[in-house]
């Protein structure tokens, strides 16, 4: 079984920082590869992924340079690599909703995963292509796309790239990216409730400068509440190894959000808002707690009891990556056999009527 896994050709895969579907896409092509399923993944040539990789593009981009230049990009990227896929491979696993209208040009099956909450628009393009398997990340997800045929698959994390630490600082930390659905407003306002400091870490895009210049930055110290920049994976282990929290006060329906799972790899308690996903990822009292207001957050902080260990625990029993990808093969393995089984009943019918 020969698998192409679509990327955007925008950032790396694995992300060097920003990128929650490029982890994903990492994590989902390694572990095929583990379990003998050949990835073949297609992206930017600065992509370290440990599987076959094809490119058209030698570099990420990100953020865009324009939003047309970024589709044009986006557009080019997925037909070349659709064609290729479609000679070499025996499925195609895409992760945006452009690539599905490529579906009506090969016949090789297409997986489609997504990552976003619930858009009108975008459902009803997805109705327009029944023969698509979809792929919910989250039993959310699939709950707001009641006219979707689809198979709920929570994302997985591999956990050999994160390090357990027992020992934890006194300092919350924020990691996401600078924007006010994400909420780091919040996290500031509930810092200063519980009294512990905050490490804000996460991209700052163009188009939330100023949310980040009016919300964020007066209230940045540089030391009780401290910006610290993007991270990328070795700067997670240590800002969420040693922090006593991840705050995650989501202000939109989120669709999945891997980093509490980073957060909980390392040992470490995520304190939500109950957003989309957040119900599913967060086991109160086991790896966490899920708070309706800010205070509610700030008081969850202070009364914190949690074992880094049995927080870890959680995510290797409900989250790894194994999990993930045997639901995958077994995804791949029924729409192969099924479009096997569909091929031989009409040879079969073709060999009768002769």
């Amino acid at each position: 079984m020969r698998i192409a896994i679509i990327a955007s050709p925008f950032i790396s895969v694995p992300p060097v920082r920003y990128g929650g579907t490029e982890l994903f896409i990492a994590h989902l092509a390694e572990g095929l590869e583990r379990r003998g399923v050949e990835a073949v993944v297609y992206c930017n040539a600065e992509s370290t992924v440990n599987a076959e990789r094809q490119s058209c593009y030698p570099r990420a981009e990100w953020p865009l340079s324009t939003e047309t230049s970024g589709m044009l990009k986006e557009l080019d990227h997925m037909s070349w690599s659709i064609e290729h896929a479609a000679k070499v491979c025996n499925l195609i696993h895409i992760n945006s909703a452009p690539a599905i209208t490529y579906s009506r040009y090969v016949s090789t099956p297409f997986v489609c995963t997504l990552h976003h909450p619930y858009e009108t628009a975008l459902t009803r393009m997805y109705e327009r292509y029944p023969q698509i398997h979809y792929a919910a990340i989250s039993g959310h997800q699939a709950s707001v796309h009641p006219t979707l045929a689809l198979t709920t698959i929570r994302h997985g994390i591999d956990l050999t790239k994160y390090r357990l630490q027992a020992k934890k600082e006194n300092y919350l930390c924020f990691l996401g990216r600078i924007a006010p659905i994400k909420g780091v407003h919040i996290a500031i306002d509930v810092a200063k409730r519980a009294g512990i400091p905050l490490k804000i870490a996460g991209e700052i895009q163009p188009i939330f400068r100023e949310y980040f210049d009016t919300m964020v930055k007066p209230q940045i110290d540089g030391s009780f509440i401290e910006y610290v920049g993007e991270a990328d994976l070795e700067m997670k282990n240590k800002l969420l190894g040693g922090s006593r929290g991840l705050l995650f006060p989501i202000q939109w329906s989120e669709p999945f959000g891997l980093v509490m799972l980073e957060a909980m790899a390392c040992g470490t308690p995520v304190f939500a808002l109950p957003g989309g996903s957040v119900p599913e990822i967060v086991r109160p009292g086991i790896s966490g707690a899920i708070s309706s207001t800010a205070e509610g957050m700030a008081d969850a902080v202070r009364n914190m009891t949690f074992a880094p260990n049995v927080v870890r625990s959680w995510v290797e029993q409900e989250f790894s990556v194994g999990l993930m990808v045997q639901r995958y093969i077994e995804l791949y393995e029924g729409i192969l056999r099924k479009g096997f089984d569909s091929n031989l009943r009409v040879n079969l019918a073709k060999v009768i009527a002769a």
